[in-house]
């Protein structure tokens, strides 16, 4: 089914099950971008940015296996699982080397794709990636929230609780709220369309269980972060690094460490912003990411 008001071509295609993405067009002649959401994320998270940015690039929001508009049928999906379907994505889908931008769990697929295949990435956007950083300066909800996804069956009970106790429309608010998104400042047609998708799944518990391995994947990646940070030193093309200093999901303190470690990389760090600054501040995303582009010599010079 197509998307009402992205502004997109809605479309799937089969990379070992079903994959759905929204192509927003763009100039042939334009770097190639392809989004990658967060957990728990979609193509939706992209609605506001990707237009902004359309007149200066191809642009691709794609959908990981269990999230969005890609049912997960019986597929793992791990973060490596995750990685080796965005790589067939660029492989089949796309064809040439790509920007990458990735946001939270999106970000650090980016990065172990670009460690993993580089030939395939021309530069990475990081927006708010899961990094791994100090502990003491997570927020005790979220540690709270992630020890529940954590245990086995508590976690699949508590998704199941939840889906029964809440609509559709208190789950896409609460989670704006937790990545720092005021729900009423964020146009209505957006969160009518998160609404629609939850709505509109069919593989529910597979919906879940897909959730539930991410996470779950995405801990123990931090936990142990040598493979994570081995593909982050092995990185020899242009990034940015953007990070809001309210994100509650991943402190600002691992993305200032990050940014230490990696002198050569761009960081930007942004005063009142939380998780996902493509919905919060798309507009100053777009000038962000648009200048680092003609900085980096990724895109024409402007005129």
């Amino acid at each position: 089914m197509g998307e009402q008001g992205t502004a997109g071509r809605s479309a799937t295609v089969d990379l070992g099950g079903p994959v759905h993405y929204v192509d927003f067009g763009g100039p042939a002649a334009g770097p190639v971008l392809v989004l990658v959401h967060g957990l728990g994320g979609s193509h939706l998270n992209w609605d506001l940015f990707a237009p902004l940015m359309r007149k200066h690039a191809r642009i691709f929001a794609v959908d990981l296996p269990g999230f969005g508009r890609s049912e997960p049928g019986g597929r793992n999906a791990s973060v490596a699982a995750n990685v080796a379907v965005l790589h067939r994505f660029l492989d089949e889908v796309v064809g040439e080397p790509v920007v990458l931008i990735g946001n939270s769990m999106g970000g650090m697929i980016s990065i172990l794709e670009t460690g993993e295949h580089p030939e395939k990435v021309r530069g990475l956007v990081l927006l708010d990636p899961a990094v791994p950083g100090p502990r003491r300066a997570l927020d005790p909800l979220v540690v709270v929230m992630f020890a529940v996804y954590a245990l086995p069956f508590v976690g699949e009970r508590f998704m199941s609780w939840r889906r029964q106790r809440q609509s559709a429309l208190a789950r896409v608010r609460e989670m704006l709220q937790i990545v720092g998104v005021d729900p009423d400042q964020v146009p209505s047609e957006v969160i009518d369309r998160s609404v629609t998708l939850l709505e509109e799944r069919q593989d529910v518990a597979g919906m879940d269980k897909a959730f539930l391995a991410a996470a779950r994947s995405l801990v123990r990646t931090l936990v142990d972060p040598r493979r994570y940070r081995t593909a982050m030193a092995s990185i020899a093309v242009p990034v940015l690094l953007v990070h809001g200093d309210r994100d509650r999901l991943v402190p600002v303190a691992a993305a200032r460490d990050i940014s230490r470690r990696h002198p050569a990389w761009r960081y930007a760090e942004w005063a009142d912003v939380g998780h996902v600054p493509q919905l919060q501040e798309p507009q100053r995303l777009a000038d962000e990411v648009l200048a680092w582009l003609r900085d980096s010599a990724l895109a024409p010079p402007r005129g």
